[in-house]
């Protein structure tokens, strides 16, 4: 094993060797300075530290620092069995475990050859809770944002329409948050009896919500005021960065992993794909993201009541039906190299295997961060912007620094 040997040797002096900063104050001319925001600045969505370079209030150029909330994932994986692995894979995008669960199993199922196999019902369950909770991600997204820009009510609407869907996926799961639901092969457990009639009772009460969510907050007049036209991201510059999800789509790219990769059953449902259009601004900015947000709730709205129709109609439960009768006892995939990808409400969401077919233990398993990528091109799109703007573009990345830091 490549572990026999020791591949850190701490020394004292490493910490001070380490370079804090990229900008150093002698070398800065007169009208320039160093400002910190973060690693605890109330608008950076976790632990990130901004290192920007100003003259006034005008920012010359932005440093992102991470290593703040560093998860270790990788390094776990590589010393646990593929499925002791999904609680830490829950622990990347703390917001959106489900879907970040959903693409995980994907892979070792598809690696072990067990994908085809997957009942039907286990597959619209897994959907179901897939969509409910990238509602979820994304009410956390509109609602932190609307806070950064002065509205506080919309915030509170939001965690109020946000708590329903916490409690059915606890309902299921016995988790509010970590849900290590969906298993490689199956599922933790079945929903519970009458888990698609309270579904569809809360879908029925939040589609006047999202209604009033749009009017108070994405066609405030303010809050166009304070995104529209700011931090546009242009089309090239998403795709040579590889940014992926809402931020892609803001930028006018028609391009989601449900549609392209066609996984799970995803085919069989009927959903759009928002884009942004600029209809406040230009394409790309700040406005656009967040409205590309909303319209995707709209469509989970639409999955969500697909899923639920299947569920009760030719999915029903039955006695007989065990959701973990293709979980499989031994999971010893062939020595292969295998890359799996999904999306999560933040983007492109992939995981790379290399498995050397002796062990039930992944030899190597990294994780692809959208939010990584979605957050490298934040200094693009901040030079020569107000400090005030830069925290409408940090907001509108709905980054979740434990998936960057991975």
């Amino acid at each position: 094993m490549l572990t026999d040997h020791i591949q850190y040797q701490y020394k004292p002096g490493n910490l001070a060797a380490s370079e804090p900063n990229k900008f150093k104050p002698e070398n800065l001319r007169s009208e320039e300075m160093i400002v910190n925001l973060g690693p605890q600045h109330p608008s950076t969505h976790g632990v990130l530290r901004l290192e920007v370079l100003m003259d006034g209030e005008l920012i010359h150029d932005v440093v992102p620092h991470l290593g703040y909330l560093h998860r270790c994932f990788e390094k776990h994986a590589e010393n646990l069995p593929y499925n002791q692995v999904i609680p830490f894979v829950d622990r990347m995008d703390y917001v959106a475990a489900m879907n970040s669960e959903h693409v995980y199993a994907m892979g070792v199922e598809r690696m072990l050859g067990i994908a085809d196999q997957i009942p039907k019902r286990v597959e619209y369950v897994r959907v179901l809770m897939a969509e409910l909770n990238r509602m979820a991600s994304h009410f956390i997204a509109i609602g932190t944002y609307g806070m950064d820009m002065g509205a506080f009510t919309p915030f509170f609407w939001i965690m109020r329409d946000r708590e329903h869907i916490l409690r059915l996926l606890e309902w299921a799961s016995g988790a509010r948050l970590l849900y290590n639901y969906i298993w490689i092969g199956g599922l933790f457990y079945d929903l519970p009896v009458g888990f698609e009639e309270k579904c569809s009772e809360f879908i029925t009460y939040i589609k006047p919500k999202l209604k009033e969510l749009e009017n108070l907050l994405v066609e405030n007049d303010i809050f166009i005021r304070r995104t529209a036209n700011v931090g546009v991201l242009p089309l090239n510059l998403a795709i040579n960065y590889g940014v992926t999800g809402p931020m892609l789509r803001a930028s006018g790219l028609r391009f989601d992993l449900r549609k392209v990769d066609g996984y799970s059953v995803y085919p069989e449902l009927e959903f759009n794909v928002p884009i942004g259009e600029g209809l406040k601004g230009t394409v790309g900015d700040c406005w656009d993201r967040t409205w590309v947000r909303m319209q995707e709730i709209h469509e989970s709205v639409k999955l969500v009541e697909q899923c639920l129709a299947r569920l009760q109609g030719e999915h029903r439960r039955t006695k007989e039906f065990n959701p973990q009768a293709m979980v499989p006892k031994k999971i010893r995939p062939q020595a292969q190299d295998f890359y799996i990808r999904g999306e999560t409400p933040k983007g492109e969401l992939g995981f790379f295997f290399r498995a050397d077919g002796k062990t039930d233990v992944p030899f190597r398993c990294k994780g692809r961060s959208c939010c990584f990528s979605n957050l490298s091109v934040l200094p693009e799109i901040s030079r020569g912007i107000l400090i005030a703007d830069l925290i409408a573009i940090i907001g509108s990345v709905d980054m979740v620094m434990g998936e960057v830091d991975r």
